[in-house]
């Protein structure tokens, strides 16, 4: 359960990565509740987590997850450079948080 937990935080991180982005500087009400309510949930998932997991894999699991999915929609959303460089890297990411994942 706890890897669902931080699954499901990690995805929350990201809502709240890219919510930043959408408050143009807390200044609209609206995307500052939504990212604010997403900072909550996120940490509240990991918190759950690390009741079972330990702290530097969880940790770095959830923030490889935010890190992954922030980049991808920056790309997509944002119109962020895709170079194969940069893909490169974000796969080297996936390859980490799996890595992490087998060996905890």
């Amino acid at each position: 359960m706890s890897w669902i937990y931080l699954f499901f935080a990690g995805l929350f991180e990201i809502g709240w990565a890219i919510g930043l982005k959408y408050t143009d500087g807390f200044s609209r009400p609206l995307p500052t509740v939504l990212t604010v309510a997403s900072m909550t949930i996120s940490l509240g998932l990991l918190g759950l987590a690390l009741k079972t997991l330990p702290v530097g894999t969880a940790y770095a699991v959830w923030t490889g997850i935010g890190t992954v999915g922030t980049a991808l929609l920056g790309i997509w959303l944002l119109g962020e450079p895709a170079t194969a460089v940069r893909l490169a890297c974000i796969g080297l990411i996936v390859c980490g948080i799996v890595g992490l994942k087998l060996v905890a």
